[in-house]
């Protein structure tokens, strides 16, 4: 049987000691604009996926994802053996890296309802000095 509480607890553990090791123990400068977002481990304890963003020099230039999934694939190995030795567990899970896609969508999404309030308040500057189509009152009336 799983225990969920446990593996959240360890989920928790191994994205701090991932994140401190990428940013104080590992030599790699491809992986100095990555920020470790997120992990979850499975209910057997065996497998965490690590899940990651990587940001941009500068505001003007485009993330490079393929860098930073070359480099963590490459101190996967390092990073598991010191993920191994700071858990104290019996097994140590293995580890797989997976690109946080959340604040791309974020943005997307924030940018969508920006455009939406625009246009409402568009609509109702039309609204206020707009008149109604044709008569007043646009019901038959038995008199007619």
């Amino acid at each position: 049987m799983a225990d969920h509480a446990r593996a959240a607890r360890m989920a928790k553990r191994i994205q701090t000691i991932v994140a401190t090791a990428i940013e104080r123990e590992i030599k790699d400068r491809r992986l100095e604009l990555v920020t470790i977002t997120d992990a979850r481990v499975t209910g057997d304890l065996h497998d965490a996926t690590v899940f990651y963003t990587v940001r941009g020099r500068t505001l003007e230039e485009a993330p490079d994802h393929e860098q930073a999934a070359a480099a963590l694939e490459k101190v996967r190995g390092t990073l598991r053996r010191i993920v191994g030795e700071q858990l104290s567990v019996r097994f140590t899970p293995t580890l797989n890296f997976e690109l946080d896609t959340v604040p791309e969508a974020s943005a997307h999404m924030e940018a969508m309802l920006a455009r939406a309030r625009q246009r409402d308040e568009e609509l109702r500057k039309l609204r206020e000095n707009a008149k109604p189509a044709g008569d007043a009152n646009p019901y038959k009336h038995a008199e007619d």
